[in-house]
């Protein structure tokens, strides 16, 4: 838990993923930075007197012994102007574990201590370096698992949200202002806000917010990527067709029933959108209690899926088993794949009691590929029906945001319904000041300590 009273501390860590590689980065920052970087860094070049700012220096990093530890790019940005709005260094070492471990513990040794999650994020923050909603964007930058969800945090890490909240907070006050003067001076002839008129307002501010929850919901698939289940009989080939669409051989594919007995779930990109695959337990009648709690799990992903494919061996008719699985399925999310069309006995009518329960269908055949690539352009087109692609100054709140967003757009329904049954204007007045402290919640500028504590803690150790 990030603890205000160490706010002055100087923190250090490694700001790159673990594991080897070409460059690895350790950040410091806080009042010991530069002081530390000199006392371990010397420079190749002999005319290195002090670190300049925003230049990087080469040079060798040693330890307490004057030991060897790596040669170094290290760079000075002084406070406020660096991304922790206080004085940072960072180090550009070679990538592997132990050189970045060794200099790290040097680096400790000299007075800093190891940075907790988020922390240098948290004190950007708390230095008026970026609101909060630009905080959380740099987490979504992070994750972003397409360029779409690239670009989306990007627009909220410039800052745009945050001032969108601040516009709708200062329609709503100058709204409070006008009401806190006719509560105070109401024997004055001065010309006052009438109900209509501040529902008019009220509701423009909401529809505002109204536009941007309905962009977090298009824009969900883009962001998150999106849930695809595979379900249906054994033997039907969702195992084979997972492992077509993915390229490559992660499911277990055998002829023998219950081979899959939970579900497993890999991701494959679709021109830019992230699906994440699910196969799950094959359906049939069973007295294994694990297989039976498999597929109870396997009902439970496809109600929370945004796409269903149900495949079906097409190579036999139909029977009831199958169209009884597929009956009570959402039909807006589901796509049965009509599967083994390499075999002799396949033939689309097969199909045809699947299609008369309204279900799109498609032709394919997991073991010679035939029909994947139309599959895959299918499976996105419907993932995105009615999304489309993000626009690019598009704000869409995350989840968290969403849920202030969703509390101020209800405080100002009550505040509407209130004006117009002519409720007194100070009692509007603090609905008012309930929703401006509710927008207030975005930006960081009215936040508690627990929710900030929530929100670092999900970024990584050195951001």
């Amino acid at each position: 838990m990030l603890d205000p009273s160490r706010a002055k501390d100087t923190i250090a860590a490694i700001a790159t993923p673990p594991g080897d590689g070409g460059v690895g980065i350790i950040r410091i920052s806080g009042p010991l930075s530069r002081e530390i970087a000199a006392s371990l860094f010397d420079a190749a070049s002999p005319s290195f007197t002090d670190f300049q700012p925003y230049r990087l220096h080469y040079g060798l990093m040693h330890d307490r012994n004057g030991q060897r530890l790596d040669d170094v790019l290290t760079a000075y940005m002084p406070a406020p102007n660096s991304y922790t709005g206080e004085d940072v260094i960072e180090i550009n070492c070679h990538g592997g574990r132990a050189i970045l471990g060794a200099v790290l513990e040097e680096i400790l040794s000299k007075g800093a201590r190891l940075a907790e999650r988020g922390e240098f994020t948290y004190r950007a923050f708390m230095n008026g370096r970026m609101d909060l909603s630009q905080a959380e964007a740099v987490a979504e930058m992070i994750h972003a698992p397409t360029k779409a969800a690239m670009h989306l945090a990007q627009v909220k890490m410039s800052g745009l949200l945050g001032e969108k909240i601040k516009e709708l907070k200062l329609r709503l006050e100058h709204l409070r202002a006008q009401l806190v003067i006719a509560v105070d001076f109401p024997e004055d002839e001065l010309e006052c806000l009438s109900p209509e008129e501040l529902v008019t307002v009220s509701s423009d501010v909401r529809s505002e917010i109204e536009t941007m929850l309905s962009a977090m919901d298009r824009t969900r698939a883009w962001r998150e990527g999106a849930l695809v289940v595979l379900a249906g009989r054994v033997n039907a080939g969702k195992s084979s067709l997972m492992n077509s669409l993915l390229g490559r051989n992660r499911a277990i594919v055998t002829d023998q029933p219950g081979t899959t007995r939970d579900y497993l779930e890999e991701s494959v990109n679709l021109d830019g959108l992230t699906i994440r695959l699910t196969d799950t337990a094959g359906i049939r009648e069973t007295d294994d209690a694990i297989e039976a709690a498999g597929l109870e799990m396997g009902r439970e992903l496809m109600e929370q899926a945004d796409l269903i494919l149900f495949i079906t061996d097409a190579s036999a008719p139909v029977d009831d088993e199958v169209l009884d699985a597929v009956r009570p399925l959402d039909k807006a999310k589901t796509l049965v794949v009509l599967n083994k069309a390499d075999l002799p006995g396949f033939d689309l009518t097969n199909g045809e009691p699947l299609t008369d329960l309204g279900v799109e269908a498609q032709t394919v055949s997991a073991k010679t590929g035939t029909g994947i690539d139309t599959l895959c352009d299918r499976i996105r087109d419907r993932v995105l029906q009615g999304a489309g692609q993000p626009d690019p100054d598009e704000l869409a709140p995350n989840a968290r945001q969403a849920s202030v967003l969703n509390s101020a757009m209800q405080e100002l329904m009550d505040l509407e319904a209130d004006a117009m049954g002519g409720i007194p204007y100070d009692l509007l007045s603090v609905r008012l000041e309930t929703a401006c402290d509710t927008l207030a919640g975005i930006t960081g500028e009215i936040t508690s300590n627990e929710i900030l504590n929530s929100i670092f803690d999900s970024f990584c150790i050195g951001k």
